[in-house]
């Protein structure tokens, strides 16, 4: 194919599997389809449970300062402060009906509160020089685990901010009465500052590990809706081979007697043209029917298994044609068996080594190998290409959920987005791994190898017939 024939083709390819992820996306359950989304869907139930905890040791520690150690604190105050937290889950208690998600602004404005009423009770008992003062990066990282990041970096600043106004509205710190103790101004700044430190550090990790985590899951989904639809389609082949089987025997007892039909009818009757339409129909569905029983190859129980070289070429053909050779090659390792051996067939390494022979067609100057090896233990299969190979920068994150960088100067080995994690996937749930890396220079090219135990694929019965 001319490069000026192949190019366009390409840009087409590139451009369908730019929207492929779009397009999982698209299709996962709602709630799931967005990372966004997903966050700030904090239950109820779980914030009240979290205040009910703030509220009873809040007050044991109060009760245990006044009582136990016999400082002198503003009882009175602190208790009413805590009340409030325990009247306000008291109120949402019968407010609500039923299980409750919150909306993001709701679920801020609870833990908002939380921050406010921690400050006050903190400012009545030392304020900066309370040692309890790094209980206010509590709510942060609730907030930090649960809400966008707009929302935690305004609670983070909403808790900073009352921890300034603290020296301004703090009461003394409960002590022994008679005795007076007093801080530096040092000391009082110190521990604003580990404040500050503590919330900006654990709100920045809550919300990164919340947001890998939501990425993780969501492409998690669509690497489940690329089984199933590989399950169906393989589920639809075995359905279209029964009906072909089921059918087959009326639709020739039509064929037949419309053939008969049509001999014993006189040239004259007006009946002899119907009845040479009705033999050319049955023919015809027995045509169709045919062609649908092909699919029996690839689905029925007898036929669900075929040798590996077979089922990497099957994966191979839809990519060939495309201005890149795509060139086919098994042989035996050095422990492996001359006969080529048979495997299960499965559709998702067909669908995992589809895509990664796309994405070596994607980025060859001119060449994709496709290697299948097997030894006494493993069945191995490369994929290898000559165009840029992989970027640095990419390596260490291949495999990963939305590692994608558009455009091939700057990633060189293909598009390394939410497919290639859906590929890895699918390797990885039949048992075998995935190997990534660059041609040895002078070289050039990326390599994808994946390798499994021969265990997890040899055929149900454990038998091989002889298939090549």
């Amino acid at each position: 194919m001319s490069p000026h024939l192949r190019a366009p083709i390409l840009e087409d390819l590139n451009a369908t599997r730019a929207g492929m992820d779009e397009a999982l996306v698209s299709l996962l359950p709602e709630g799931l389809s967005n990372v966004g989304a997903a966050q700030g869907r904090t239950r109820l139930a779980t914030l009240m449970t979290l205040r009910w905890l703030a509220v009873a040791g809040q007050t044991l520690a109060v009760l245990f300062v006044y009582f136990g150690l016999g400082f002198n604190l503003p009882l009175s105050l602190c208790l009413a402060v805590i009340a409030a937290s325990a009247w306000l889950n008291v109120f949402l208690s019968f407010a609500a009906v039923g299980p409750q998600l919150l909306k993001s602004w709701e679920a801020a404005l609870q833990i908002g509160f939380d921050v406010v009423q921690l400050a006050l009770l903190i400012s009545l008992t030392g304020g900066l020089t309370n040692p309890f003062l790094l209980f206010l990066i509590a709510p942060v990282t609730v907030a930090a685990s649960s809400l966008r990041g707009r929302y935690t970096a305004l609670i983070s600043v909403l808790a900073i901010g009352m921890a300034a106004l603290m020296p301004l509205i703090a009461f003394e710190l409960p002590w022994r009465e008679g005795e007076v103790l007093s801080f530096p101004q040092l000391f009082e700044g110190g521990h604003f500052a580990a404040l500050c430190i503590g919330i900006v550090f654990f709100a920045l990790s809550a919300q990164r590990v919340n947001e890998d985590e939501a990425k993780m899951v969501r492409a998690l989904d669509a690497a489940a809706v690329v089984m199933s639809r590989e399950q169906r389609l393989s589920a639809l082949g075995a359905m279209s081979a029964m009906t072909a089987h089921e059918l087959g025997t009326p639709l020739a007892t039509i064929h037949l007697v419309s053939k008969e039909l049509y001999a014993m009818l006189p040239e004259d009757s007006e009946h002899r043209e119907d009845a040479a339409l009705l033999a050319e129909q049955a023919e015809r569905c027995r045509d169709i029917l045919q062609r649908l029983g092909r699919a029996r190859e690839a689905s029925d129980i007898v036929h669900a298994r075929m040798p590996i070289s077979a089922l990497v070429e099957e994966a191979a053909a839809p990519h060939k044609g495309l201005g890149v050779a795509v060139r086919v090659t098994y042989e035996a390792a050095e422990t492996g068996e001359e006969k080529v051996p048979v495997i299960r067939r499965s559709p998702e390494i067909l669908h995992a080594l589809g895509a990664f022979i796309e994405n070596a067609v994607s980025f060859a100057d001119s060449e994709v190998r496709v290697v299948a090896n097997w030894t006494d233990s493993q069945f191995i299969v490369t994929i290898r290409d000559d165009g840029p190979g992989f970027a640095a920068e990419v390596m260490p994150k291949l495999g990963e959920p939305y590692v994608s960088q558009r455009g091939e100067a700057q990633l060189g080995g293909g598009d390394m987005g939410l497919g290639f994690f859906i590929a890895k996937t699918l390797i990885e749930r039949t048992g075998g791994r995935i190997a990534t890396r660059n041609r040895a220079a002078p070289r050039h090219g990326a390599i994808v190898q994946a390798v499994w135990p021969r265990t997890e694929l040899q055929p149900l019965d454990n038998t091989e017939n002889n298939l090549n």
